[in-house]
Parts: C-alpha cells; structure tokens; sequence
C-alpha cells in the first residue's frame, strides 16, 4: 500500500513540474507586451492602466479560481496599498520598490486579520462580510482627513528615480515598463504557487472542503495564507496605481473598483491566473473604445458584454484556449492529476 501512495506521490510531482513549465503561447504574450513599448508609444498610459488592472485580477483570481473564495471588498486591500504607497512616499521615502514592499506587507497583515472572517459560512456570507470590511475602510479614509485627505485625495506624493536611475516620465513610458515588470515577475510567482503541492491542496479544499480535511489537507491554514498573498498582490498593484499617477483618493475603495476587477475575470476565466491578463486587455480595449463612441452609454453596453457571457456561456466564448499550444497535455494532466488523486485515497 505505502508502494502504490509512493508511486503516486512521484506521479504527483512530475505532472506539477510539468504543469509549471511555461509554454509558448506565455513567452509570446509577454513579448507582445514588450514590444509595445516600441509600438505604440502614445498609449502608455492605457498599457500602464492595463498591467495594473491585470495584476488586481490575479491577485482575485489566486483565493476566487483555485480557494473558490467569491470576494465583493478585494478593492479593500488595492485600495489599503494605494495609500501606504502615498504616506510612504510622503512620510519615509520616495524609492518606489521600497514603497511596494511597504503597501505589500500592509495590505497582507490586513488580509491575514481579516482572513478569518471568511473561514466559515457560505459564499453569501463572504460576500457581505468582505464587501462589509471594505465599506467600513472607505468610510474610515473618508472621516481620517488629517493623514489621507479625506474626499479631496492625497496629493503631493513625490516619488525619487526607480531604484535611483529610472525617472518617471510625463509620457508614462518608465511607468509602464516598471508596472509590466513587477507584473510578470508577480505572474511568474503565482505560477510557482498555484503549481505546487500547496496550489493543488487549494483546488482540493475548493471541490470539496470537507472531503480535503478527512485526507489530511488543512482548510484553516492555507485559505489564511492564500488570502494573505492575494491581499498583498491587490495591495501592490494599488501602489502602482498611486506611484504612477502621484495621487490616491478614496475612488480606489469604491465599489466599482471590486465589481470591475470581477467582471475582468469572469470575461477571460477563473483558474488559470492569465484569465485575469486576458481578461484585464479585453475590458480596457472596451471600455476606452466604447466611452468613445458613446460616452454617455458605454456602461450599457459593458453590461450587454455581461448578460451575453452569462447567457450564452463563457465556455463557448473561450474556446479558444484549446487552440493554444499545449492545451491538450494540460487537460490530460488535469485529468491525470484528479485520478492520483483518487488511487492516493
């Protein structure tokens, strides 16, 4: 008996290194996103906008796509590293990597104190729980008008040359390549992550949260730990938004912000954490083009986007993802995957 949970432990092991590898299809995205920088160079700032919605987007997908964790108050922790990023930079330096790290320690010591409200209950529960803590945030950076600024924002945040050579542009061409560096190297960590024993225990608790416990896999422990690196992901990506732009308001704790970056995920997919890439590009490109076309109406024609995925089905709309190279061995390993699971019981 212990032979066969062995040979399934190694099977185990060599799907998820296999899983981790990164395929041909990824190099060519970000390649894509490099050469924009050469391309089009008069669109810095909506690339910049983008690479940071993607990175909020992967940040909800890590607890939404492999914990099943459904959050309406993640713009609690973009929102909460918005601002550290500010008063940081105002009150301790202006080095912008420093200030990352800052906003990310913040946001992910308040994901880890809020985490345990989203332990138990349904997915109603954590919904109004999480939606509960953001308002009550929001109200706070509202009322604390002495450090944040209160309605009017916080201005004068002045940030020194990235690592004390690369100067922030009014072009936003060093913004965005500094956004699409931490954005791949977050990407490439998640990765790490979600392809790991710890991402596959993750999946488990998400299909059945019971069943995981009676293998042995704890729940508590790591639903706690992946809420903390996801609210230190949203945590940076607000930083981003605060660095490049000079300037927070409480606009970064808005509802509006949660239901975008869910929206994001549910047009490009949950659970694959490039969903969050795709789906970032895809609602930009819409919503600057059709804010264009009919300023006053382009939120109605987002929400049509909504009610025809919902209707006819994201599936169909994204089966695209089986022409990518490489789409085939990841269904058979998923699938491989789930029967090792099985033998392993």
């Amino acid at each position: 008996m212990s032979g066969e949970h062995g040979n399934a432990s190694s099977k185990a092991m060599e799907l998820l290194k296999r899983a981790g590898r990164w395929q041909i299809w990824e190099f060519a995205l970000w390649l894509v996103a490099i050469a924009a920088i050469f391309t089009l160079p008069s669109q810095m700032l909506i690339l910049t906008e983008i690479a940071i919605l993607a990175l909020f987007a992967v940040s909800l997908d890590l607890i939404l796509g492999y914990a099943g964790i459904v959050s309406l108050g993640h713009t609690a922790f973009f929102g909460l590293g918005a601002y550290a990023a500010g008063l940081f930079a105002i009150y301790v330096s202006g080095e912008p990597v420093i200030g990352l790290v800052a906003a990310a320690l913040v946001s992910g010591l308040f994901g880890l104190l809020t985490s345990f409200l989203v332990l138990r209950g349904s997915d109603l529960t954590r919904l109004m729980t999480t939606f509960g803590v953001a308002m009550l945030l929001a109200e706070l950076v509202n009322q604390a008008a002495w450090l944040t600024g209160g309605a009017d924002g916080l201005s004068g945040v002045m940030l020194n040359p990235i690592l004390g050579y690369f100067e922030f542009d009014l072009w936003g061409r060093t913004g965005y390549i500094y956004c699409l560096i931490v954005l791949v190297v977050l990407t490439y960590i998640a990765r790490r992550i979600v392809n790991s024993p710890f991402g596959l225990s993750l999946k488990a608790i998400k299909r059945n949260q019971r069943r995981a416990s009676m293998l042995g896999i704890s729940p508590t422990r790591r639903i706690v730990a992946v809420y903390t690196i996801s609210a230190a992901y949203a945590g940076i990506a607000g930083a981003l938004l605060t660095q490049t732009t000079s300037f927070v308001s409480p606009d970064v704790l808005a509802f509006h912000r949660s239901a975008e970056v869910l929206l994001v995920l549910v047009i490009g997919g949950v659970g694959y954490l490039y969903g969050g890439v795709f789906g970032a590009v895809i609602f930009s490109i819409l919503r600057n083009w059709l804010s264009v076309i009919t300023p006053q109406y382009w939120m109605f024609w987002i929400g049509l986007v909504l009610i025809i995925i919902v209707l006819v089905g994201r599936e169909r709309l994204t089966r695209w993802q089986t022409l990518l190279p490489g789409a085939a061995r990841h269904r058979q390993q998923a699938n491989m995957q789930h029967t090792i699971a099985e033998e392993s019981k």
